[in-house]
């Protein structure tokens, strides 16, 4: 018979159960501390934002929407809840991805780190 090199079957499970028991914690934690608003949700605000005005402006053929958005049009989306659930998240990161888009700027979000 050959033996089993490593911890016992007992230690094993204690091990599992202890990882098991602090990442439950961990996560309850995060629920608690963050509830329906996830730790990136500015970002999630943002690009929602970038992503409907480079939309807009995209198929702007004569430029008078992407003038609108820039005029203040971002803004009343937001107010009439244009926005959907991710401007609700942080309704000033939706604006401001919203201009940005409408500008043609690059998002503030693109790249490896950001």
């Amino acid at each position: 018979m050959h033996r089993h090199e490593g911890p016992s079957r007992g230690k094993f499970t204690a091990a599992i159960t202890a990882a098991v028991a602090l990442a439950v914690t961990a996560a309850g934690v995060v629920v608690a501390r963050y509830d329906d608003r996830p730790p990136w949700a500015t970002d999630i605000a943002y690009e929602g934002g970038f992503i409907l005005a480079s939309r807009i402006r995209g198929y702007d053929v004569d430029g008078s929407r992407t003038k609108a958005l820039l005029a203040g049009e971002c803004g009343l989306m937001q107010r009439q809840g244009m926005g959907g659930d991710r401007a609700v998240h942080d309704p000033a990161a939706w604006v401001a991805g919203c201009l940005d888009g409408a500008a043609g700027r690059p998002s503030r979000n693109q790249g490896l780190l950001h």
